[in-house]
């Protein structure tokens, strides 16, 4: 991929994949669990919330650029089962080359698309899917799609379903992706940073969504403690403030906004 490079982080061990100019991902190949992206840190808060620690899970990942997250899952539960869907293969080669996974992680990187990859999947196959994907800076449209969702929902079956979307207030394109999701899952609630939710400069939300129980009590208490406390808005206040969207549909979708340059 044009303009894709990895270059060295604020300390020895770590690097950043710049994609096109813009950071990625961050690892820390010393220590896998320090997460420097603020919405990765939410990201793997949830995956901390949903089962007792150092429990293996069964994960998939659409998206994997240099599979910070996966890393992590590695490294605080061992024996997890991943699978990362990532078809910029270009991308997962030099991230292979240069920093390397290490042995025995459980981790299988399979060079398809999300759509494609997560309809190959069998019935309850995952217990979190996590999609942490973009195309040219963008979520792509046909991962925000009610066809999309429900393939997700079968794949999870009860299962945890977490969404990184950028958006910029007043949110609506994020308001037509939370419309879709509360057709297909029972509970849908979201993380940001506050100024993200007040200023118009483009920011990141943490969607989680689920057919079945969301730790929210436990979520709730990363939220206020967190080293950048962030807001968590249960269903209730996700409709209030994030209602009134139409779903996007396979016919009918449109990628995240452009990023601020």
């Amino acid at each position: 991929m044009e303009g894709c490079e990895i270059v060295p982080g604020d300390r020895p061990g770590s690097h950043v994949l710049r994609l096109s100019g813009m950071s990625q991902s961050y690892v820390d190949l010393e220590d896998p669990t320090r997460l420097v992206f603020e919405y990765v840190q939410r990201m793997a808060d949830v995956i901390d919330a949903s089962a007792p620690a150092g429990e293996p899970l069964r994960i998939v990942h659409v998206g994997g650029a240099a599979l910070t997250l996966p890393r992590y899952v590695a490294a605080t539960r061992p024996g997890s089962a991943q699978v990362v869907l990532e078809p910029a293969t270009d991308v997962t080669e030099l991230v292979r080359r240069e920093l390397p996974l290490p042995r025995r992680s459980g981790i299988k990187v399979r060079a398809v698309d999300g759509r494609r990859g997560v309809a190959a999947l069998r019935d309850g196959h995952a217990q979190l899917l996590l999609l942490d994907a973009f195309a040219d800076a963008r979520v792509p449209a046909e991962l925000v799609t009610v066809e999309f969702f429900d393939d997700v929902a079968r794949v999870l079956d009860g299962g945890v379903f977490v969404l990184n979307l950028t958006d910029r207030a007043p949110f609506g394109w994020s308001r037509r992706v939370v419309a879709g999701l509360r057709r297909v899952f029972t509970t849908v609630v979201l993380t940001a940073e506050p100024a993200t939710l007040r200023a118009r400069r483009l920011g990141n939300l943490v969607v989680v969504a689920s057919r079945g129980p969301v730790p929210l009590d436990v979520l709730g208490a990363r939220a206020a403690s967190a080293a950048a406390p962030y807001r968590l808005l249960d269903a209730g206040q996700v409709s209030d403030g994030f209602g009134g969207g139409t779903p996007f549909t396979d016919a009918d979708s449109a990628p995240s906004p452009p990023p601020d340059r």
